[in-house]
């Protein structure tokens, strides 16, 4: 009883610490721009931990361990793959992003491919955020409510609240803050984890000789799944709006480049030492349900260094959910709510309409993960799409005058059904979703790009980046 009370005194404190932030963050978000964008130029250090623990949420932690208790270490690259992005990012994306001056992916499609592009990129990725934020509640919450001894009811609802009010009071910039505080506490919980259980089972040398090699083989998940999660990963990388968000923040376009490094630099041995207690687990406790490999060794935890590590599991859920709610909301107001329902720009109103929308986005999907679990399902939806909408941005900057603003639409519109029928035809001749995700808008473009019409205005324009 005493341990669990020390756990949840420094949980407590660590939510105490949060709020603070929040609070003082809050004092300079007093207009809707600044709340969306923080108001300031930040460091790009600052901004690559926020990149990185934007993606570190529950199922990069809790599920890169899982896979790793049941295929070995080659599960790393589910996280991995998220660095790999973030280097092609900085390479390819970030200098392009940043000089385009658009805080928002779909403001930024749409300098290319017009206005209906526009609508269709926000609709589907404020739904494909709420969708990736259900998933975080529901997996997130079920695993803090058995380390805690909780409700998993009460945890989702709590972890929800908190992370939707220091999001809604601090705006953008708490976001920076807290999400670099989970990014160093998330960062210290792994490695405690990881060296604890390699010391629990002997040392390297006993760990590979427990296991079979096949455990230690780097692509020991399948060469196809690895390519699935690069795709993914890559994706999510180029063509997620808080990524696009965060990276408008940075004071020019070499620090928007190093942010990305910054990010890799996380995201890498993150991934690895996520792996690394799954297998860890897979000697220690062999006959345990996959999904409690990294649970149940911090369950076997001194109190102080549990208290450590699940501060930093919630920190993952708080770090990913307000990455979420601050991209979904800032979506739905420049897209949505300014140009039609406040075009003389009235201050105020877009103050109360964007935190308000704040609010929306992180305390629905708390309902939705509580009754509707099916909706995890189709939490493959915000994967796939992001890759799809990352052809289109390499195309936008690269490639511009390839296909045609109709084609860039049904793009969108036609890799959305794709990829839920092939998902839903279970992946036929074992292809993943994300293959196809990425296919579709190939096809559609070049045929639009074929087939149309001389003298049409359907051609698409460069462009202007500064370089």
């Amino acid at each position: 009883m005493r341990s669990a009370w020390l756990v949840l005194t420094i949980v407590a404190i660590y939510i105490a610490v949060l709020a603070a932030i929040s609070f003082f963050a809050g004092r300079s978000s007093r207009t809707a721009g600044s709340f969306a964008s923080g108001g300031k130029v930040f460091p790009a250090v600052l901004i690559g931990f926020l990149l990185a623990s934007e993606f570190i949420g529950t199922t990069a932690s809790i599920g890169t361990a899982q896979a790793a208790y049941e295929s070995g270490i080659s599960a790393a690259w589910n996280v991995v793959s998220l660095g790999v992005g973030f280097v092609l990012f900085s390479l390819l994306l970030a200098r392009r992003y940043r000089a385009l001056g658009e805080n928002t992916i779909s403001g930024a499609l749409a300098r290319n491919y017009g206005p209906r592009v526009r609508i269709a990129t926000s609709i589907v990725m404020v739904c494909a955020l709420l969708i990736v934020a259900v998933s975080v509640y529901a997996s997130g919450g079920a695993i803090l409510s058995s380390l805690l001894g909780i409700d998993k009811s009460l945890a989702i609802v709590l972890v929800g609240a908190l992370a939707t009010a220091y999001v809604g009071v601090g705006g953008m910039r708490s976001v920076v803050y807290t999400n670099f505080l989970h990014a160093v506490i998330k960062l210290v919980g792994i490695i405690v984890l990881a060296i604890v259980a390699v010391h629990r089972v002997g040392g390297f040398g006993e760990l590979r000789a427990k296991l079979p090699p096949e455990m230690f083989s780097p692509h020991g998940v399948g060469l196809s799944q690895i390519f699935a999660w690069m795709i993914a990963g890559i994706g999510a990388t180029f063509a997620t709006q808080y990524v696009v968000q965060a990276i408008t923040t940075v004071g020019d376009s070499g620090k928007a480049q190093r942010a990305g490094f910054y990010s890799a630099l996380v995201l890498v041995p993150y991934g690895v030492l996520a792996a690394l207690i799954g297998v860890c687990s897979a000697v220690l406790f062999p006959h345990i349900k996959s999904i409690q490999a990294m649970p149940v060794l911090v369950t076997q935890l001194d109190p102080l260094l549990a208290g450590l590590v699940v501060a930093g599991l919630a920190g993952a859920m708080f770090g990913t959910i307000a990455a979420l709610t601050i991209g979904a909301s800032t979506l739905l107001f420049k897209d949505f709510y300014q140009p039609y329902f406040n075009p003389g720009a009235d201050e105020r109103r877009n103050m109360v309409f964007i935190r308000v929308a704040a609010g929306v986005a992180g305390l629905l999907p708390i309902v939705l993960a509580l009754y509707a679990s099916d909706v995890l399902a189709v939490t493959f939806l915000a994967k796939a799409l992001r890759a799809a909408l990352a052809v289109l941005v390499l195309m936008m900057f690269y490639a511009p005058r390839y296909g045609t603003k109709a084609g860039a639409f049904w793009t969108i519109v036609v890799s959305l059904v794709a990829t839920i029928g092939w998902f839903l035809a279970g992946s036929p001749w074992g292809v993943d979703e994300a293959y196809i995700a990425v296919a579709v808008p190939l096809v559609v473009m070049t045929i639009s790009h074929v087939f149309r019409r001389r003298g049409a205005e359907t051609t698409v324009a460069p462009v202007a980046v500064t370089r």
